[in-house]
């Protein structure tokens, strides 16, 4: 009898401490990827802070337990552990550690996050709005009228649609200008244009160009993919300067134009060509297509890689790379990769094919916020032709390639001030 206290207490020592984290990881055990960046967000929302565990796991989350989250993560597939608080104890002491290249990054707010999308359908989807669909993730669609009439200090967070900012339609006149959604295209956005006082549509999206560098001034986060981030570099340098054939705006373009460009008023690119040929499917010569450039590469091979930054002093670049693989399958797009000759010195380079020479994954500041420029349309879709319908992420709930938006949806939930920089 006098042994019986002795063996509850080891009986005690042994028994499960109390949980009281909930460990989301985001390696090659986690079952739904994409999904679980919701549960962050939704986590977020409800005032409850996120621990991003940066190259811990994939870039694994970490928040305190609370059954409602254990249930969200069951009923949208998203697998988890809970731990006690010593284990979470030992990991973020073995993140610390110098020799390590890990962090943990605070998450505290959930990002207001505004798509800038027209309003009538065209004939193809967005990657962004489609993963944030798919992941639960809540979000606004802007377009040219809201984002003149200044909404865009309300958001944190815009994406820029499959766009063109030169007022060239895409350059979708040679092969679909008699097809019926083009035509209704063009004539929605000069309605619109001179509904809102301009005389030309690439008028109009150089003053929306403005607004969104504006934004991103004052402390905006801005994401652009496919034919967003050249045409919109090429409309801030081609200010004052008409580049539009006749068929786009009913006049010839200026015979010096090229000759005219200011690259000091881009974000990411500088000395590149025009593309002055209305029947090219290109704007410029900052992307690399296989149709028009010379692109030579099988789809089977073709791959491009994540770089790797110090997590404790590059903390912003190494979020934005957070992923399960760092080789990452390439897809196309009206732009599929940067010519690195054309990068501007100051951006940060995040991916490449370096074979190649290609540049897939660019980031950089600007005034108070950030910009971030993703090469190709969709991650799991290599070839995506106009009319194709819509990727199907429930068959691609581990893509890395999507996890590059959505790492940079939750990357204005960081404040900076709280970490090492």
């Amino acid at each position: 009898m006098k042994r019986l206290p002795i063996i509850l207490l080891l009986l005690a020592a042994l028994a499960p401490a109390r949980a009281s984290y909930l460990l989301i990881p985001m390696d090659e055990h986690q079952k739904n990827h994409l999904k679980a960046y919701g549960i962050a967000y939704w986590t977020l929302e409800r005032d409850a802070e996120v621990t991003w565990l940066l190259n811990y796991r994939g870039g694994t989350f970490m928040t305190k337990y609370a059954e409602a989250i254990e249930r969200q993560c069951k009923l949208r597939g998203v697998s988890y552990e809970v731990i006690a608080d010593g284990q979470s104890t030992a990991i973020l002491s073995q993140i610390a550690e110098p020799s390590v290249n890990m962090d943990a990054v605070k998450l505290q707010k959930a990002p207001r996050i505004a798509v800038y999308s027209p309003k009538n359908k065209l004939p193809w989807d967005d990657a962004v709005t489609l993963v944030l669909t798919y992941a639960e993730i809540p979000y606004d669609v802007v377009y040219d009228e809201e984002v003149i009439a200044g909404v865009l200090p309300m958001y944190d967070w815009l994406h820029l649609h499959h766009e063109d900012f030169t007022g060239q339609y895409g350059k979708f006149w040679a092969n679909y200008r008699n097809q019926q959604w083009y035509q209704e295209d063009v004539r929605t956005q000069e309605a619109m244009a001179h509904k809102l006082g301009f005389t030309k549509v690439s008028q109009l999206k150089l003053a929306v160009a403005h607004k969104i560098r504006d934004f991103v001034m004052g402390g905006g986060f801005l994401f652009a993919m496919c034919s967003a981030p050249d045409s919109y570099d090429i409309a801030l340098a081609a200010e004052g300067v008409d580049i539009c054939d006749v068929m786009f705006d009913g006049d010839p373009p200026q015979p010096d134009a090229q000759q005219r460009l200011d690259f000091s008023k881009t974000f990411a690119f500088k000395d590149f060509r025009l593309s002055m040929n209305p029947s090219e499917y290109e704007v410029s010569s900052i992307d690399i297509n296989q149709q028009q450039r010379g692109r030579i590469v099988n789809e089977k091979n073709d791959f491009f890689t994540l770089f790797e930054f110090s997590a404790k002093w590059d903390w912003v670049p190494t979020m934005l790379t957070q992923n399960h693989t760092r080789i990452i399958h390439g897809f196309m797009g009206q732009t599929t990769a940067f010519r690195r000759e054309y990068v501007k010195s100051g951006a940060v380079i995040l991916a490449e094919n370096k074979e190649l020479g290609e540049v897939r994954y660019l980031h950089g500041d600007y005034g108070k916020g950030t910009w971030t420029f993703l090469g190709g349309h969709d991650p799991e879709d290599y070839r995506h032709f106009v009319g194709d319908p819509p990727t199907d992420l429930s068959l691609y709930p581990n893509s890395p390639g999507y996890r590059l938006i959505l790492n940079n949806i939750l990357f204005p939930a960081a404040k900076k001030e709280k970490h090492k920089t």
